[in-house]
């Protein structure tokens, strides 16, 4: 927790998050944080003392990687100014970056990838001196690179950092030779499709901490720095598809060189270089359009580690001889469109692919030889059962690797820089699952029981992409239908309340408490120890679910976080009882405002914003949330008011999935009166 000195500000900027943002964590109510218990938010004597970094990722929350958290991030976030870690990845976020976020002095790690966000660069991140971790990638990002003057900050001044990410933006100019120094401490430096020019800056050789250096996919131009061989920490470096001239560098001091990828440039005509022999960790060698000429030596191929080369569109010629020596790791070999005229084919050749279609060895009409046709191979990977029958599960449940049926936290991994290029090589994913699982538990991020990756492929942008499904343990995965307590779901958003807690908080299900009486049975209200008013929605027998069925509820309405829908706070399912805690909507129905009874009179401007918030609230419902909830019961009796008449969507007892949302395949079906009823009624023109 971090300690708040600037109170009034602190309540301002949180306020200020909400009011923009269309998806905030769900118990996010009202405008006081701590009368209304705002998750993340310490208040002594209400007062706010403490909150929590404001992290926002696929491992702390489900509001990350969901388009539906939409607007800019206002200036007076600069307000927090303990917030160490600002992480909003892969939403709906747009307009520019502001510059106030410079004045995090503590923020540690900054994560605005994959959103919308235009504009250029703020200078004013120069000023995170505590900064370990920049990641713009994959916005729309334009201008300069900014560095420091006399008068304003730049990059430059980041020399605690160690990431730079900022690929897939549309960036101009040239890369300043001011960004680079000896006191940089960078490890990756990811500028790959950009529209970049110029040449590369010769101080890059400076940053001797380098180990991931992608510059691709940009405009160039220049030979490559000579100083670039000083780099002896780099093992993957991409240069490839820019407009570099001049000779093929020498970097025989990159020792661990793993992955290069130095393809379509204009470099001098020159024989295959004898330094690439020495690279004894490489994996994989991409050359193509390079000018390369003249034969491959035999040793190359003794590589140990070697599992692709890719020199397609050369001039390499004479016969082509991988020795019997060849690594062992060794899939590909794609020589296409050179002037090789013969093959030395040894017994016990057993090298996947070989390639050497459009060569004089092969002729121009369809020949016999497997190696003078292309056939591409696609790994099918999935990690296997650990010695177990898969389970068979219910809908939108999933088969762990240890044959649990479970609702697994379902997302893509996108590797940016990898050092691999054989997808089939199973002993990498075995490798990368060891590694999630003991990142999760040395971050106590999650509960987790196992990972599963598969259909590992390679974008166009030259990531490898995987499916990755991860697990809760068998605790949290499963649910005894035949029994009402025991193994009751953990689910972060939504608390498991006892029998006895509840009733506490309703006064025993006074009366003086309840609120309202439906099909499913009776509401109450109730008071938690935070002092958050919540609704108790109380089953009575003869509406009770089956255990799958109200778990399967409870697991879905615990993903639902929007403004204009509400919120799970919690549920109880013990003593054969059936409850769900909602937050509590102070102004009632929207159908009571309407009749006059609750005595708020609505003008035809709230009207109208009630009804965009409807809109709003069930876009999300039927289009976002995930996997899509179909509410087939809209009237006015079920859109509540807040504190400040803001349309809140409620009542999801009716609510119905609909279709396969792993393939995006939903049918949307709403039954009940539309949200314009209410604006164009004329039974109703006389209630404002």
């Amino acid at each position: 927790m971090l300690e708040i000195h600037f109170v009034y500000d602190v309540v301002a900027a949180l306020n200020s998050l909400k009011d923009v943002w269309n998806h905030t964590p769900p118990n996010w109510i009202g405008s006081d944080p701590c009368g209304s218990g705002w998750e993340g938010v310490r208040c002594t004597n209400f007062r706010v003392t403490a909150i929590k970094n404001l992290t926002i990722s696929f491992y702390l929350r489900d509001l990350s990687y969901n388009k539906g958290l939409t607007g800019p991030i206002p200036p007076s976030i600069g307000n927090l100014k303990k917030l160490t870690n600002l992480i909003l990845i892969g939403s709906g976020f747009s307009g520019p970056i502001p510059g106030t976020i410079g004045s995090l002095q503590q923020l540690v790690m900054l994560s605005l990838n994959s959103n919308s966000f235009s504009g250029p660069i703020p200078a004013q991140l120069g000023n995170l001196s505590n900064l370990y971790w920049l990641d713009l990638a994959d916005n729309k990002l334009s201008g300069a690179i900014p560095v420091s003057d006399a008068t304003t900050p730049g990059l430059d001044m980041l020399t605690n950092a160690k990431h730079f990410h900022f690929g897939k933006n549309q960036l101009s100019g040239e890369i300043p030779s001011q960004l680079f120094s000896s006191e940089m401490t960078l490890k990756h430096v990811l500028f790959e499709n950009n529209s970049l020019s110029g040449s590369i800056p010769s101080t890059l050789g400076l940053v001797q901490t380098l180990e991931v250096l992608r510059l691709d996919r940009n405009s160039l131009t220049g030979p490559v720095p000579s100083n670039l061989n000083n780099l002896v920490n780099v093992n993957e470096l991409f240069l490839s598809n820019n407009q570099l001239t001049g000779p093929l560098p020498n970097l025989t001091s990159m020792s661990v060189l793993n992955y290069m990828d130095m393809s379509n440039n204009t470099f001098d005509e020159s024989d295959f270089p004898p330094w690439f022999s020495a690279l004894q960790f490489l994996t994989t060698l991409v050359m193509e359009n390079t000018g390369l000429q003249g034969q491959i030596p035999v040793s190359f191929f003794t590589l140990p580690q070697l599992q692709t080369l890719v020199l397609r569109n050369n001039q390499l010629n004479g016969t082509l001889d991988v020795g019997s020596s060849y690594s062992g790791q060794l899939t590909l070999i794609d020589l296409q469109n050179n002037s090789i005229v013969g093959f030395t084919q040894r017994s016990g050749f057993k090298i996947k692919q070989l390639i050497l279609a459009g060569n004089p060895i092969c002729p121009k009409t369809e020949g016999t030889s497997p190696y003078c046709s292309f056939q591409e191979t696609n790994s099918t990977y999935s990690t296997p059962k650990n010695k177990c029958i898969p389970a068979t599960c219910i809908a939108y449940q999933l088969s762990s690797p240890n044959c649990r049926c479970a609702y697994a936290y379902v997302g893509t991994l996108y590797l940016r820089a990898p050092s691999f290029s054989d997808l089939g090589n199973l002993t990498i994913y075995t490798s990368l699952a060891d590694s999630l699982m003991k990142f999760f538990r040395s971050h106590d991020l999650l509960p987790v029981d196992s990972v599963s990756l598969s259909n590992p492929t390679r974008n166009t942008d030259n990531y490898v992409v995987l499916r990755l499904e991860v697990f809760p343990p068998a605790g949290q995965a499963s649910w005894d239908p035949n029994k009402n307590s025991g193994d009751v779901p953990q689910l972060r958003g939504a608390r498991s309340f006892s029998f006895a807690e509840l009733k506490k908080y309703t006064n025993n299900f006074s009366e003086t408490n309840d609120i309202g009486t439906g099909g499913y049975g009776k509401v109450y209200r109730g008071i938690l120890p935070n002092g958050q008013l919540v609704a108790v929605k109380r089953a009575q027998t003869g509406s009770l679910q089956g255990g799958h069925e109200f778990k399967t509820e409870i697991e879905l309405l615990s993903r639902v976080h929007h403004k204009n829908v509400v919120s799970l706070v919690g549920f109880c399912f013990e003593q054969g009882e059936q409850m769900l805690a909602y937050e509590y909507i102070p102004n009632g129905t929207l159908k009571e405002s309407l009749s006059g009874k609750s005595g708020i009179k609505l003008d035809w401007m709230r009207r109208l914003r009630i009804a965009l918030g409807t809109a709003k609230g069930l876009q999300y419902l039927h289009e976002l949330a995930n996997p899509p909830i179909i509410h087939r019961d809209i009237k006015s009796n079920n859109i509540l008011l807040d504190d400040r008449l803001n349309a809140k969507v409620a009542d999801f007892g009716l609510s119905k999935l609909l279709g396969d949302p792993e393939r995006g395949h939903v049918t949307t079906q709403v039954k009940g009166t539309m949200v314009s009823n209410f604006l164009h009624n004329p039974d109703l023109k006389n209630q404002q």
